[in-house]
């Protein structure tokens, strides 16, 4: 009964959306004229709307070409700036044309909403003058991000510790890499920070410090098999990434077999990001069924909001040797009453060799019983068959994932929990194959 409940709270929210939706396009439709002049006008190609005068306090420039040439448009419902107050995260679908290669579709993020990115400009004035408002350009000069200028060799930790998630405990190996894979300059490939311009040297610092999800992608790119959407560009504080495809969240009602292999992949991601050859920990602070996407050709599980990645150096620690730090840690399980709960300490996800916060994660605010979303639960796993629940397994071991019993009993559950949901993976897909054959 309560899982019926769920399911129907959840549909609610969606008509509920639907239905504003359609009340505003009634709205506009009374107001013709100007709703063809907002869908004929391509704002994407406007310096104001893409915030290119914010510049060196932006996000790059390195598409600022593409979007000024036209090569690309918002999708329809992105163009009426009516329907801003829906879009809160400032996330829009756009398509992209090259002469010879077609269009298509990549998203674009302001890396905000409009209050925070008007709290970067105020942070930025107080900084340089002690008040909220100022002259952008002319106070960037007085803070630190100028203040790190041509003569500094390197981006140290001692500079940057503690500006975001990203870098709260960095090692010098992590920043070399950040500033070598920029891809806001046109001489990408260097450690050296003194390589850069003045103005690609702040844009980088600004991005590192207000929302570094670009440097993440960048860092950590798909085209090295991290799980992470492609980096595409930006344009004053406007950033291109790969379209991947629909969100988790769609395929919550998707058939079992789908939704076990979207499980194990998820699993995979956890361990990936946890233990690696290059011996960095990348932990997910902010776990939800949006800031996941599965592309819709290959099926793929990718991470779409990586805003909150904080990045250990197990490398490091192995070194410093820092108290307790060969002890395995045990994430606790938080029982909260709202939705997508995490509970952690980055002070210990920086400091230990061996933790379990990425199954922990994966598998209370996604997987288990205990995954609450947008009026819904039972997480993504719910309604097993028959015979799967009957047997038990997949429950215990979610439970032990999630909320474990036996004194590091989450580590030796997310690993079962892995090769069980593989194993029940590979032989969907061995019954659909001999499937086809017949």
């Amino acid at each position: 009964m309560l899982r019926l409940v769920s399911l129907k709270l959840g549909r609610l929210y969606r008509y509920v959306k639907l239905a504003v939706l359609g009340v505003l396009a009634a709205a506009l439709a009374l107001n013709s004229p100007s709703l063809l002049a907002s869908l004929q006008r391509n704002e994407l190609a406007e310096r104001r709307f893409l915030q290119l005068n914010k510049c060196p306090a932006c996000w790059g420039t390195s598409w600022c070409r593409k979007f000024l040439n036209g090569q690309l448009r918002l999708e329809s419902w992105g163009r009426l700036r009516l329907l801003d107050f829906l879009n809160v995260k400032n996330v829009y679908f756009a398509r992209y044309g090259e002469p010879r290669e077609g269009s298509r579709r990549v998203v674009l993020k302001r890396l905000g909403s409009a209050r925070e990115l008007a709290d970067i400009d105020a942070k930025i004035c107080r900084r340089a003058t002690g008040r909220g408002r100022c002259d952008l350009l002319q106070a960037l000069h007085a803070t630190e991000f100028a203040s790190i200028n041509g003569d500094v060799r390197l981006l140290t930790p001692d500079v940057v510790e503690g500006w975001s998630d990203l870098v709260h405990c960095p090692s010098q190996r992590l920043l070399d890499r950040l500033v070598r894979r920029y891809a806001e300059t046109k001489d990408s490939g260097s450690f050296l920070l003194r390589n850069l311009k003045d103005s690609e040297r702040m844009q980088l610092l600004i991005t590192l410090a207000f929302n570094p999800e670009p440097l993440v992608l960048q860092s950590f790119p798909s085209d090295e098999g991290w799980p992470f959407a492609k980096y595409l560009g930006a344009c004053g504080r406007m950033v291109a990434v790969n379209y991947v495809g629909e969100e988790l969240w769609s395929y919550f009602s998707a058939s079992w077999e789908k939704r076990v292999d979207l499980a194990w992949q998820l699993m995979e991601i956890a361990e990936q990001l946890t233990n690696n050859d290059f011996e960095f920990a990348l932990y997910l602070l902010d776990v939800s069924f949006d800031n996941f996407a599965v592309g819709p050709r290959d099926g793929k599980v990718i991470i779409v909001d990586a805003e909150n990645v904080l990045v250990a150096d197990k490398r490091l620690i192995k070194q410093n040797k820092p108290e307790n730090w060969d002890v395995w840690y045990e994430s606790k399980f938080d029982d909260c009453d709202k939705e997508a709960c995490l509970s952690f300490s980055k002070e210990i996800l920086c400091t230990r060799v061996t933790v379990d916060h990425n199954y922990y994660a994966i598998c209370q605010n996604l997987l288990s019983r205990h995954a609450t979303w947008r009026g819904t639960s039972g997480g993504l796993l719910h309604d097993p068959p028959a015979e799967i629940a009957k047997d038990g397994r997949l429950e215990a071991l979610l439970d032990e994932c999630a909320n474990p019993k036996k004194r590091y009993g989450r580590f030796l559950a997310a690993k079962e929990l892995r090769e069980y949901l593989g194993r029940l993976s590979n032989n969907v897909k061995i019954i659909i194959q001999q499937g086809i054959m017949i």
